[in-house]
C-alpha cells in the first residue's frame, strides 16, 4: 500500500502545480484590465471634464466645418459640370435645329413645281396624200 499512497501524493502535487498556474495565469489576466482602468483613472484626473468637453467640442467643430467646406466645394464642381452640359446640349439642339431647318428647305424646294414653259408646237406633217 505504500506505492499507492505515494501515487496519490504526486497526483495531489501535480494536481496543486496546476491550480496554482491557473491560478497565477487568472492573477495576471483579471490584473489587466484593472491597471487599465487605474492608469486611464490617473490620466483622468488631469484633465476636468470641462476641459475635455471643450476639447471635444473643438475638434468636432473643426471636423463639420471641414465637412461643410468639402460640400461647397463638391457643389460648385457639380454646378460647373451641370453647365457645361447644359452649353453641350444646347449646342447639339441647335445643331439638329439647323439640320432639321436645312432639310425641311430642301423639301420645300423639291416641292415647289418647276416654272412652265411654253410647250412647243408640233409641226405637223403634211402627208402626202392630203395634198394630193
Amino acid at each position: 500500500m505504500g506505492k499507492l499512497k505515494t501515487y496519490q501524493e504526486q497526483l495531489q502535487e501535480i494536481v496543486e502545480k496546476g491550480i496554482n498556474a491557473a491560478e497565477e495565469q487568472q492573477k495576471k489576466i483579471a490584473s489587466m484590465p484593472f491597471e487599465y482602468a487605474e492608469k486611464l483613472e490617473s490620466e483622468a484626473r488631469e484633465y476636468s471634464v470641462k476641459a475635455l468637453r471643450e476639447r471635444y467640442n473643438g475638434y468636432s467643430d473643426t471636423l463639420f466645418e471641414q465637412l461643410r467646406s468639402l460640400n461647397i466645394r463638391l457643389g460648385s464642381f457639380a454646378a460647373d459640370l451641370v453647365a457645361k452640359l447644359e452649353k453641350e446640349v444646347a449646342e447639339g439642339a441647335n445643331s439638329v435645329s439647323d439640320a432639321a431647318d436645312d432639310v425641311a428647305s430642301a423639301t420645300q424646294s423639291a416641292k415647289k413645281p418647276a416654272a412652265k414653259k411654253p410647250a412647243a408646237k408640233k409641226a405637223t406633217a403634211k402627208s402626202p396624200t392630203a395634198s394630193a
